[in-house]
């Protein structure tokens, strides 16, 4: 054989190892997906967990329908019990809102969902666009929220038992005792804008909206990873219930989590630890570079992240 062609041979086949796994790729387009240009590009991310020989991470690419698609905004408020969380938040916002105005304009629906939120929008368009998505039978019962599976998934990899605020000294975890009700105007950070077409609500309505327009794909972003955007009824454990296909935009979240509690880890760490759970037992991950030329997200005090 040619010494040229057993290089390229070689080439084709590397198994390249991480540091916290072994990394594969394939692709999972169809020739439907590929002859439409206006097909949504997902560089998607999962794992396989295996307590020997650790993760096999898996890299693919699929073609997604734009106009079968809708992002998910978990819980992006204006303002969170927690100073940290709040900040975190706004530094979150210009990206995530660049990423949706350029999915919005491919024809990905948006649906914002700032729970506890609701009478601050009553006469909002978005919200009535979710309010009148009819009722749907649905796969199982969508709960207000959705604890943690234990025949699934196990016990989460951090120890968020104490809100996971790591403010010094640590916030009340209500808003001076009070809740929303000491918010003047508890509302989603208006960073992020609601447009024509756009849906607003913080239940199951998420899901009647995405059968009402054909919706099978599913992108979440928002925060918090070990929270919310694991347990709302808008998404990602009551969504992969319901047979959606589900990704979480991996740079585009947080957690709430301290260092110091379980595993003792810094912030970011926490949160790649989270992120790899959701890979393992409940969904694929992308990042926000499918959407804007743009390296994928960071927080300003986190180091560069190993989950992108």
């Amino acid at each position: 054989m040619p010494r040229t062609r057993s290089l390229l041979i070689l080439a084709a086949i590397p198994l390249i190892w991480w540091a916290r796994g072994r990394v594969t790729s394939q692709q999972n387009v169809s020739a439907s997906d590929v002859q439409d240009a206006k097909a949504l590009t997902l560089h998607v991310r999962s794992r396989i967990g295996d307590k020997e020989k650790g993760d096999n991470i898996t890299e693919r690419i699929l073609k997604w329908d734009p106009h079968k698609t809708a992002i998910v905004v978990c819980d992006m408020w204006n303002v969170h019990w927690c100073q940290d969380a709040t900040q975190r938040v706004a530094q979150l916002a210009p990206r995530m809102n660049e990423v949706i105005s350029q999915a919005r304009q491919n024809g990905v629906t948006i649906i914002h969902c700032p729970s506890g939120t609701m009478h601050h929008y009553k006469d909002h368009p978005a919200r009535r666009l979710a309010q009148d998505a009819p009722k749907v039978e649905t796969k199982v019962p969508l709960k207000g929220w959705c604890h943690l599976d234990p025949e699934r998934e196990g016990n989460l990899p951090i120890d968020d038992s104490d809100g996971g605020c790591f403010c010094d000294p640590p916030c009340q975890r209500t808003i001076n005792g009070k809740g929303w009700k000491a918010v003047k105007q508890p509302r989603q950070i208006d960073v992020l804008e609601i447009k024509p077409g756009d849906a607003l609500t913080d239940s199951a309505e998420a899901y009647y909206v995405m059968q009402e327009q054909g919706i099978k794909n599913v992108i979440v972003m928002g925060v918090h990873t070990n929270m919310c955007v694991l347990g709302r009824p808008f998404s990602i454990r009551q969504l992969v219930y319901q047979g959606q296909n589900v990704v979480l935009m991996r740079d585009l979240t947080d957690s709430m989590y301290s260092p110091k509690m379980r595993p003792f880890v810094n912030h970011s760490d926490g949160t790649d630890l989270v992120i790899e759970h959701i890979e393992k037992h409940w969904c694929p991950t992308i990042t926000s570079r499918d959407f804007v030329a743009l390296p994928p997200f960071k927080f300003a005090d986190a180091p560069a992240p190993s989950t992108q």
